[in-house]
């Protein structure tokens, strides 16, 4: 079941104050991340744990002398095509990132290992606005 707009800009602001102010992240992000964890409250015990959810996780790809990773084809194609709009985003307008991307692409990083990247980094940041504070105590998603 997915949040309609509308009811996911007071859920976003009741659950997760701290996920409104990072940037690039926005209604429709923030609803599908809170759909992901409170569909799999047991399962998020870590960061980790939510990246691997997201089908950010890295996995090996390497051959001969090749040493890369890609990522990970399972999980929720929906909270990943969620975690992809922040990564363009950042990319687009956020100084830090777009200094990271430069950085990256300088030591022969294609764009699709940066990405990789940052989508993992998103993955640590949400994991630690919904799952590593506590959250209000009344209507509180628990495993059942």
């Amino acid at each position: 079941m997915r949040i309609s707009s509308a009811s996911s800009g007071a859920a976003r602001r009741r659950w997760s104050p701290a996920l409104v102010e990072a940037h690039g992240i926005g209604v429709g992000t923030a609803a599908e991340m809170l759909v992901l964890v409170g569909d799999n409250p047991g399962r998020v015990h870590s960061e980790a744990a939510l990246a691997k959810l997201c089908g950010v996780c890295p996995v090996p790809a390497s051959s001969g002398k090749t040493n890369r990773h890609r990522l990970n084809r399972s999980g929720d194609r929906q909270a990943n095509a969620a975690l992809h709009r922040v990564v363009v985003v950042r990319m687009r307008a956020h100084e830090p990132t777009i200094g990271y991307v430069r950085r990256r692409t300088a030591e022969g990083k294609s764009k699709a290992e940066i990405i990789r990247c940052l989508k993992r980094f998103v993955a640590r940041e949400i994991f630690r606005h919904l799952c590593a504070t506590p959250r209000p105590a009344s209507g509180c998603p628990e495993a059942p």
